[in-house]
């Protein structure tokens, strides 16, 4: 998928669950990001109901993600006041979903609180990141992260 559509978060916020996951699929995996990407969690639902929640989860309990200078370790910013905790290990492999590349934000052996959650993102646009959450390897929800100068 080329980046002249250059999507932003507040387009991904008016798709459906179906419409991410095609710009998932069809998405690469881009490079690796490094450092704070602001998050946006993402229900794929009525535009509204996207984001009342988006808003809400933002306050009160997910703030985004902060990699590693290295690109191999992340830590999740969360509750109201943003601190850095439930660690991950971020490295390179196939998407669950497509077998395609993704790049995988792995909690399994960093987290005794989200051991069972795997995430995947790939870049949709400059700066911006797709991502899908399993729990297992059930699919429950997708987010956005959003890096640098693609948040203006």
């Amino acid at each position: 998928m080329s980046h002249a559509t250059d999507i932003r978060t507040n387009r991904l916020l008016d798709m459906s669950r179906p419409e991410l996951d095609r710009l998932f699929r069809y998405s690469p995996p881009g490079e690796i990001p490094r450092g704070k990407g602001l998050g946006t969690v993402l229900l794929g639902l009525d535009p509204k109901m996207n984001a009342l929640a988006a808003v809400l989860a933002r306050r009160l309990a997910w703030q985004g993600k902060v990699f590693d200078r290295d690109g191999r370790g992340l830590r999740n910013l969360v509750s109201p006041f943003g601190i850095r905790a439930v660690r991950a290990r971020v490295y390179r492999d196939q998407s669950w979903s497509d077998q395609g590349a993704c790049i995988v934000l792995d909690y399994s052996h960093t987290s005794l609180v989200a051991h069972w959650i795997r995430d995947e993102i790939r870049s949709v646009g400059q700066g911006v990141y797709l991502g899908n959450v399993y729990w297992g390897r059930r699919k429950i929800l997708d987010f956005s992260l959003t890096f640098g100068d693609a948040r203006t």
